[in-house]
């Protein structure tokens, strides 16, 4: 099975079933696998972060909080947070409905009004604290 180089072809390389299946690699979630672990592990600094803000803002008012939320370092750390958050979120969705539902066309269905709504709720958070922070 050589092509006119002289060199194997693909199908060679792969199993019986990959062959039939198309599915090539079993590596092919490591970059899924990394981004959820990576999300996770942003996360953790990220929420200890707002809680200590959160606890410090304590009996703040609208002026107080808007104040903070004006300076750069704030706006980046929560714009970082909810970007972590719902990339995080999606992800993990993502891998439950992978595991759990049933058909293709309901589990492609599923993952696309997942992704849809985490971007959607995302923006809507960016788009406030861009609003509060006076961007």
């Amino acid at each position: 099975m050589a092509n006119s180089q002289g060199a194997p072809h693909v199908d060679m390389l792969r199993s019986p079933l990959g062959r039939a299946r198309g599915l090539g690699s079993a590596r092919a979630g490591a970059a899924h696998w990394w981004a959820q672990r990576l999300t996770a592990v942003a996360l953790v600094p990220l929420t200890l972060w707002f809680i200590w803000t959160v606890i410090r803002l304590k009996g703040a008012d609208q002026a107080g909080v808007v104040a903070w939320l004006a300076s750069p370092v704030a706006l980046v750390m929560m714009l970082a947070l909810i970007v972590a958050t719902f990339h995080h979120l999606q992800l993990g969705l993502q891998v439950v409905i992978e595991d759990y539902v049933k058909g293709h066309g309901t589990k492609l269905t599923a993952i696309l009004a997942i992704k849809a709504a985490c971007f959607l709720l995302a923006l809507a958070c960016i788009v406030s604290v861009l609003k509060l922070g006076g961007a």
